[in-house]
C-alpha cells in the first residue's frame, strides 16, 4: 500500500488501509486516517491532522506553511474532516497565529488547483471548481458551490447553499441561498435550482424568494429592508439564517 519511493517520516501516524503512491512525502506531524489515498507527488507537512477516506490526487501540496509574511514560525494547524476529494495540485496551508487552525470538513469536493489559505474555515459538502482561490481567514459555510477562477477576498464569508459563478471576484460577504457573479460580483438570484436539488420545499423557497426581492429589488435601502424582512418573513426558519446573516456580516453584504 505504499510505494517504495515515498518518503515518509517515521513519526507520521498512518491509519489502516493508508495508501500511499510513488514520490509522496508524508512529515513528521501527520496524521492520516484510515483509507485515505494518496496518488502520487503529494506532499503533506506540518501539524496537519487529515481525517478518513480523503483523496488526494498527482501534485497536492497540504499543511504547508502560510503565506502570510506575519509568520515567524510559530505551531500552527491544519484540521481536515472525512470523505474528501482533492483533484490535481490542490494547495492547502496552516493558520498563521500560534495555536490557530485552518478547518476543512467533510465530503467536499475540490477541483484541480483550488486553493485554500491560512485561517480558512470550510464546511461540509462543499464544491470548490477549477482554480477557485481563497484569500486567508475566508469561511465558506456548507453546501456552497464556488465557481472556476473565483477570488475571495480575506474575511468574506460565503454563506450555505449559495452558488458563485466562474470567474467573479468577491469582496463581500455573499448571503445563504443566493448567486453571485461578476468582476466585483453582485447577487443576482435565489440558488433556486440547488434548493430543489437538496429538497427545499417550494414553500421555503417562496419565502427565500420574497426575502430576495424585498433586499435586492425593492427601493428600500438595507436597513430599512432589513427591518421589512424580519416583519414579514421573520419566522420561517430559512428566512431566519438569512437575517442572522446579515447581521453578522463583517465585510458588508454582496448587493
Amino acid at each position: 500500500m505504499i510505494h517504495p519511493s515515498a518518503i515518509i517520516d517515521p513519526k507520521a501516524q498512518l491509519g489502516a488501509d493508508v495508501e500511499v503512491g510513488p514520490f509522496c512525502v508524508i512529515g513528521p506531524d501527520v496524521t492520516l486516517g484510515n483509507g485515505c489515498q494518496l496518488q502520487n507527488n503529494v506532499t503533506i507537512c506540518g501539524m496537519s491532522s487529515i481525517g478518513p477516506n480523503n483523496k488526494f490526487y498527482t501534485g497536492c501540496s497540504v499543511g504547508q506553511q502560510t503565506q502570510d509574511l506575519k509568520y515567524a514560525g510559530e505551531p500552527t494547524y491544519l484540521e481536515v474532516g472525512t470523505g474528501n476529494t482533492f483533484r490535481e495540485y490542490c494547495t492547502i496551508h496552516r493558520a498563521t497565529t500560534a495555536g490557530d487552525t485552518t478547518k476543512i470538513g467533510s465530503h467536499g469536493n475540490f477541483l484541480a488547483y483550488a486553493h485554500i489559505a491560512h485561517d480558512c474555515v470550510v464546511g461540509n459538502h462543499v464544491i470548490f471548481s477549477n482554480n477557485a482561490t481563497l484569500a486567508g481567514h475566508v469561511t465558506i459555510d456548507d453546501h456552497a458551490i464556488i465557481g472556476g477562477l473565483t477570488a475571495i477576498h480575506q474575511f468574506c464569508r460565503i454563506g450555505r447553499h449559495a452558488m458563485t459563478g466562474g470567474c467573479s471576484k468577491i469582496v463581500q460577504d455573499v448571503p445563504p441561498f443566493m448567486v453571485a457573479d461578476g468582476n466585483p460580483a453582485v447577487v443576482r438570484t435565489v440558488n433556486v435550482i440547488g434548493l430543489e436539488r437538496h429538497g427545499f420545499p417550494a414553500e421555503s423557497v417562496r419565502h427565500i424568494k420574497e426575502a430576495y426581492r424585498i433586499f435586492y429589488r425593492s427601493k428600500l435601502n438595507s436597513a430599512q429592508a432589513l427591518e421589512r424582512i424580519k416583519a414579514e418573513l421573520g419566522e420561517h426558519k430559512e428566512v431566519a439564517l438569512l437575517i442572522h446573516f446579515f447581521e453578522n456580516s463583517t465585510r458588508g453584504i454582496t448587493k
